[in-house]
């Protein structure tokens, strides 16, 4: 039986790792998983719900109750088999995201979430806690980083705000991603980090595929 592969890519905000994991997945013939985008489709629910975002207890029951999947196409996103693609991605619901990230049960369930769609198929996962907690066990890990300054442009550019906003919002935010309790952002021991500051994104997806090719021969685990 084919070994299913999982590719953990990690980083902070502004790094690329969204287009770059959609990339490598599409070249790879894996699924590609956004792990943002599962919290931003919680925080969806739960703002459509009236749920209170301090509400704990009930936004583990929706945790836990959300069926998540990832489209085929790469791209969508469906919540409770509706396509939310468009809808998680406004400015109410990414702040509503921020908030419910924090809360350890909506992690926790998240976490089993997203590990039992690696357990049904070779995938390309990226987040902040993929390499550490999600998958400690990934067959390949990467970090991907880049100076504030131009993660904060390349953001700028997609959210047609001043750079001078967005580097603050992107300092904030690595500020409370690498400072809470549950899960911070931190590299793993064994992850490959890659610094995409001053490189174009074929530059960078050459880069992490000449990594994965290193660690697996055609997409299977190489053995030793």
């Amino acid at each position: 039986m084919t070994k299913r592969i999982t590719i953990a890519i990690d980083g902070p905000a502004g790094a690329g790792k969204s287009t770059l994991a959609r990339r490598i997945a599409a070249k790879l013939g894996y699924v590609y998983v956004d792990s943002g985008a599962m919290y931003r489709a919680l925080a969806l629910w739960a703002l459509r719900a009236n749920v209170a975002l301090s509400d704990m207890h009930r936004l583990e029951q929706l945790a836990n109750a959300a069926d998540i999947e990832f489209a085929a196409d790469g791209v969508s996103i469906l919540l409770n088999d509706e396509d939310v693609t468009s809808a998680i991605r406004t400015p109410e619901v990414s702040q509503a995201a921020s908030e419910v990230s924090l809360v350890p049960a909506v992690r926790r369930a998240l976490v089993r979430k997203q590990r039992e769609i690696g357990e049904k198929a070779s995938i390309v996962m990226e987040g902040r806690d993929i390499g550490t907690v999600v998958f400690p066990e990934a067959t390949v890990k990467i970090f991907l980083d880049a100076v504030p300054e131009e993660r904060a442009t390349r953001r700028a550019n997609e959210v047609a705000l001043p750079a001078q906003i967005v580097e603050r919002q992107i300092r904030e935010r690595d500020q409370r991603d690498r400072g809470r309790a549950e899960s911070p952002l931190v590299q793993a021991p064994d992850a490959v980090y890659v610094d995409t500051t001053g490189l174009s994104i074929d530059e960078v997806e050459a880069a992490i595929l000449k990594i994965i090719r290193d660690r697996t021969s055609n997409g299977r685990e190489r053995t030793q």
